[in-house]
């Protein structure tokens, strides 16, 4: 096993514990590490399938704290952006675009922090469906729906494990919409790195359950802050990426 596996498999296991507290965290980890060695569209493609084994493990823990009216609204409507996003992907990359994408992530995080993001809620129907397609396109052309998607969750009044249940469920509707499309375009360039899907998809499994033991013993406010922080690392990288 060369370096690089080794550290992309720690790096599967680490952001399943991640996503396992905030919800999101296994694309935003594990896109950059994949893409220090493959195309970012291929890198995308190939995350997309240890994310979905590590979210349907973290569904499986966290399944009976969904929120289901939010799940029906914003997932519903993030589930058809992503789709849409997936599918754009091939024909935009705008260094503009990651920059609004990372000044978003940015916001959120302060917000959470300063807790102005407790004071701006969701309260309608239309808001939770604007908000989910626009999470879902954005996560969709950049490849990191989770932390968008977290952004917008914000917005609602859950508590933490309504929130990761919800985002977790979420998830598993987006990757069911984008999945296929990757497959559908890059399906050799999957195929041939199988084996390394395989041990991404069981290093984010082993740091699903990890993780699901760490948020069982977390406060709300202790939540809130790791959430916040966790934004604000991915935004601020999201910004230094594009800038550079």
């Amino acid at each position: 096993m060369d370096a690089f596996t080794i550290v992309a498999t720690v790096s599967a296991v680490v952001a399943g514990a991640i996503a396992s507290i905030a919800g999101f965290g296994i694309g935003s980890v594990l896109t950059p590490v994949l893409a220090t060695q493959f195309d970012v569209r291929l890198a995308i493609a190939l995350v997309s399938l240890p994310h979905f084994a590590g979210t349907l493990a973290r569904f499986f823990i966290v399944r009976t704290h969904i929120d289901r009216e939010v799940l029906l609204g914003f997932g519903a409507a993030s589930a058809v952006g992503g789709l849409a996003g997936a599918a754009a992907q091939t024909v935009v990359q705008s260094a503009a675009l990651a920059i609004v994408f990372g000044a978003l992530l940015v916001f959120a995080g302060v917000g959470s922090l300063t807790g102005f993001a407790q004071r701006m809620r969701f309260s309608d129907r239309r808001a939770a469906l604007v908000g989910g397609a626009l999470s879902g396109l954005l996560g969709g052309l950049v490849g990191n729906q989770g932390g968008i998607r977290a952004a917008a969750l914000l917005g609602f009044d859950v508590e933490r494990q309504a929130f990761v249940a919800t985002a977790t469920a979420v998830a598993l509707i987006v990757d069911g919409a984008r999945i296929p499309v990757y497959l559908a375009t890059q399906g050799a360039d999957i195929a041939a790195r199988w084996p390394l899907i395989v041990l991404l998809a069981t290093g984010a499994v082993i740091g699903t359950f990890l993780g699901g033991w760490t948020l069982r013993r977390m406060d709300e406010a202790l939540f809130r802050r790791v959430v916040g922080a966790l934004l604000l690392v991915l935004g601020a990288y999201t910004l230094a990426r594009a800038f550079s």
